[in-house]
């Protein structure tokens, strides 16, 4: 199969698709991977890097784009979507939920676009969305603690404190991979902190890991406000897979917190859990709402694109290599990779995703029965 690989245009995002050793796997195997110029710089992989990997190097992206199958980080940004064209499968991270404009493209042009937070085993794991889940949970905390101190607009709060002056509190919305991560570091800092989730069970695993180190709570609209308002540090790490994810903190409740406290949402790649908050940028990466510092960059694991790259093909290769030899004859084989297809031909296909769009997939079904 003809691979491409283009570099990521998002703002600030230096990881890439896949590694020198990664293109070398492919092409051992007789593929060919068309790679463009710079791809790699971001995460450490020069151009040389590639070519003794076995790859084409073209300057221009729409020679990667061309190529049969296109592997990315993430979804492609409103300037790549005239490479669309029908039958080009797209590997990536889509997150379609909170993406309308990217849907529409996608449906118009035909693509088979696999996501890969969907990809799902058979025991309900998402193996290629947990090693961002894992690096974006320890990032939410590192960025958080940088952002409430003074000169960066926060209450001027350590997060561990000292003797004798408390420490900060972090209250954590969800107790997934995100939020499991994003509480070592904090405890790890010395930090108070609160875990909040709906499973019980999730609650009782999480108390094997932190003991009394960390506080435990059921998640209820009265516990989440309550925890709120104690946050210096308040970090949304809800995932409902393919969803968009559901607003447990609204504006009124933002406006009671501590002024100066720091809001960062990892979930504002499917919409946010916090009503106040909206998308933002590594270049740009906070605003301030309410007194509150708001961070709400998507690609968060985008700065720390050297560990990133890496860990996420160990997770990607396996799939990427299933597709280059069958092509999209691999969903039929693999179940897991199969539930990683969100469009197909110009139809929704991933449940969640057309349970987002109900609009669209109404009018391309009416679409397809005037033909």
């Amino acid at each position: 199969m003809q691979i491409g690989l283009p570099k990521e245009i998002k703002d600030q995002e230096f990881r890439v698709g896949l590694t020198p050793a990664a293109v070398h796997s492919l092409c051992q195997q007789g593929h060919q991977v068309v790679v463009e110029n710079g791809a790699g710089a971001g995460s450490g992989f020069a151009d040389q890097d590639y070519v003794q990997a076995g790859a084409s190097l073209v300057s221009d992206p729409a020679l990667a784009w061309a190529q049969t199958m296109v592997v990315k980080v993430k979804e492609p940004q409103p300037s790549e979507y005239r490479f669309f064209r029908q039958d080009l499968i797209l590997f990536t991270y889509l997150h379609l939920a909170a993406e309308p404009q990217l849907t529409e493209a996608l449906m118009a042009s035909g693509v088979n676009a696999i996501a890969y937070e969907t990809v799902t085993t058979a025991d309900g794991r998402l193996p290629l969305l947990t090693p961002m889940s894992i690096i974006a949970g320890r990032l939410s905390v590192q960025f958080g603690a940088r952002y409430l101190e003074k000169q960066q607009g926060g209450r001027g709060v350590l997060l561990g404190g000292i003797p004798g002056v408390p420490a900060g509190t972090v209250v954590i919305l969800g107790g997934g991979v995100v939020g499991t991560e994003a509480a070592k570091m904090a405890v790890g800092l010395g930090a108070k902190v609160k875990i909040l989730d709906i499973s019980v069970d999730r609650l009782a695993y999480l108390e094997t890991l932190f003991g009394s180190r960390v506080e435990l709570l059921y998640s209820t609209p009265a516990q989440v406000a309550a925890a709120v308002l104690d946050a210096d540090l308040l970090i949304g790490a809800v995932l409902v897979p393919g969803r968009k994810a559901p607003t447990l903190v609204n504006r009124a409740l933002v406006a009671s917190m501590k002024p100066g406290s720091v809001i960062v949402d990892v979930a504002v790649d499917q919409g946010g859990c916090i009503e106040t908050l909206r998308p933002t940028s590594h270049s740009q990466p906070t605003y301030v709402e309410s007194g509150v510092v708001h961070f709400g960059v998507p690609n968060m694991p985008g700065a720390t694109p050297w560990t990133a790259t890496q860990a996420l093909n160990n997770a990607t290769l396996p799939y990427v290599t299933k597709l280059a030899r069958d092509g999209i004859d691999a969903l039929v084989t693999d179940p897991s990779l199969r539930q990683g297809l969100n469009v197909a031909r110009g139809e929704l296909v991933h449940p969640a995703v057309r349970d987002a769009f109900p609009d669209l997939a109404d009018r391309r079904a009416g679409q397809l029965a005037t033909v």
